[in-house]
């Protein structure tokens, strides 16, 4: 498609997302409440608005990428928002949450903007912010699928696997925080797993390597474990408060549906004892630093002797 896009979230995740938008010849307004990150997108192309109503006003297409569900609201709906720049025939028609704020945040917003000629998709993405750069997260879009198919070329500059799960705004979220859920669950028990091995005397980067060639092998294996865990740099881009947020959404939507969760309920419990620990603006594979403690032991690749 062509046209003005919007961008507003300039994070982990925004960031890169904007600067493959600006890479792929699109016109893009952006704004963030921080200066700085708005500085460094418009040093590479875009175009900086002091707020998310001056975006929408110019911006037929807005894409928003934000860390809580209050957030999400509150710049779409709130004043100054999304919302504001129609009040005199803004160009905003079709809205687009990136986040992951759940299913019911996500009907409320598209509920608030429809009366003003709006359509919303929810698509929050996966990948982490290694995918954001690449252009290679999975998009789990829903919503209604003329919309859909008009900003897809738009969701696949970003997403290399870029899906419309159904036509109920809302699904995306939903399908979004099954994926975290899941995620979430098993890099906690992958930490007690490792703790164990490492206590009794397995070498750490051997047992990952073979976990991650056998059965036992998963995304938080792979990508939290055998990098920045072994490493010591516990930099996959992940704030531990935001996978815990996720946890909770799902959780609670589990819970609307009936559902009792009790290996992720048990899950919850490590990542609520690594906030209390003051772990909560760490990286999500620091939550293995719980385990270690418990075991008294460090999961980290050997130092070998050069030369």
């Amino acid at each position: 498609m062509t046209g003005t896009l919007g961008f507003v979230g300039l994070g982990a995740m925004g960031a890169p997302m904007v600067r493959r938008l600006l890479g792929a010849g699109h016109r893009v307004l952006v704004h963030d409440v921080q200066a700085a990150a708005v500085a460094a997108a418009v040093s590479r192309g875009a175009e900086g608005r002091d707020s998310p109503a001056a975006v929408a006003a110019e911006a037929e297409v807005v894409l928003v990428s934000l860390p809580t569900p209050d957030v999400v609201r509150q710049v779409a709906l709130g004043p100054n928002g999304l919302m504001d720049g129609l009040a005199e025939g803004g160009a905003l028609r079709i809205y687009v949450d990136l986040s992951t704020t759940g299913a019911q945040v996500a009907q409320a917003v598209a509920e608030g903007l429809a009366p003003r000629g709006v359509t919303a998709l929810d698509a929050p993405v996966s990948g982490g912010v290694a995918g954001a750069e690449a252009g290679t997260l999975s998009v789990m879009a829903a919503g209604e699928p003329a919309a859909f198919e008009r900003v897809r070329p738009v969701l696949e500059v970003i997403g290399s696997n870029t899906v419309l799960v159904g036509e109920k705004v809302g699904l995306g979220q939903t399908l979004k925080l099954v994926n975290n859920l899941l995620a979430a669950t098993t890099w906690a028990a992958a930490c007690e797993a490792l703790a164990m091995g490492t206590k009794a005397g397995l070498d750490p980067e051997l047992m990952v390597n073979v976990i991650n060639k056998s059965s036992g092998r998963s995304f938080p294996t792979e990508r939290f474990a055998a990098g920045p865990v072994l490493t010591r740099r516990f930099d996959f881009g992940f704030r531990m408060e935001l996978m815990a947020k996720d946890m909770r959404l799902a959780l609670q939507e589990a819970e609307a549906l009936g559902l009792v969760m009790p290996t992720s309920r048990a899950a919850q419990l490590l990542y609520g004892l690594a906030m209390a620990g003051g772990g909560a603006k760490g990286d999500v594979s620091e939550l293995v630093k719980v385990t270690e403690d418990w075991a008294s032991v460090e999961i980290t690749a050997p130092r070998r002797n050069e030369g």
